[in-house]
């Protein structure tokens, strides 16, 4: 993977970002994955934590450990060598309920798109997504892959919460809602799968890099897996294992 022309953007003393483009792309967030990657295996001094997104890779480091402009330039140099392709991610299976008192905007959602509540389903569950990035809250996963033919802006206003668990889209981006909180976003469905949990081993399911494949299951299924999943369990199905 070669050098897309990254650009430094110094964000004070404790944070360089290296942007690779201004678009949702997969080969950009490739290139922001892969490097994510090279900084881990580097172990550069002054590097105290990444936070890769769909186009661009920040990196907080500690000015006192490391001369931040040397530290932005090692970064650059490394932005511009030749990166070796992302690391396979994992692969999850996640169950979700879809339409009803779960996703209340997939009928309204169906409706735009001239397609049935049960299209727009098989068409949700039809692509492997990719976490992109996570963001926003502890443990939301932004992904990519949504079927161009279910891309719809955002509403024109934001609910005051919706549930943890969320399934919903937003221009042609797909998400996992990791805990209750506003948003804007069409929600198809809800999955118990704690994707943020504290106290659990692992804290975040999903990582930036991994595949997530939807399940649709019955509504008579939730309770039995909600428990399972508030007691600690993932309920998520690993597919690579």
């Amino acid at each position: 993977m070669t050098c897309r022309h990254p650009r430094l953007l110094t964000c004070g003393d404790t944070a360089i970002t290296i942007e690779f483009g201004d678009a949702i792309d997969a080969g950009l967030n490739a290139a922001v994955l892969a490097l994510d990657a090279r900084l881990a295996e580097a172990a550069l001094p002054g590097v105290v934590e990444t936070v890769p997104t769909y186009r661009s890779l920040t990196v907080h480091c500690d000015p006192v450990a490391a001369d931040p402009a040397e530290l932005a330039q090692a970064i650059l140099r490394l932005a511009c060598s030749d990166l070796p392709s992302p690391r396979a991610g994992r692969i999850w299976r996640i169950p979700v309920v879809y339409g009803g008192e779960f996703g209340v905007d997939l009928g309204a959602v169906a409706k735009h798109h001239g397609l049935s509540p049960d299209a727009v389903i098989a068409r949700h569950v039809e692509p492997e997504y990719r976490v992109a990035m996570l963001g926003f809250l502890p443990g939301y996963a932004y992904l990519s892959g949504l079927d161009p033919a279910l891309a719809l802006s955002r509403r024109p206003a934001s609910r005051p919460t919706t549930p943890a668990g969320t399934i919903s889209i937003g221009g042609a981006q797909a998400l996992v809602a990791s805990i209750a909180a506003p948003s804007g976003w069409h929600l198809l469905g809800r999955t118990p799968v704690r994707s943020f949990m504290p106290g659990r081993d692992p804290i975040f399911l999903l990582e930036p890099g991994d595949g997530v494949c939807f399940e649709p299951v019955d509504p008579g299924r939730w309770d039995a897996l909600d428990r399972a999943a508030a007691a600690g369990e993932l309920v998520a199905e690993r597919l690579d294992a």
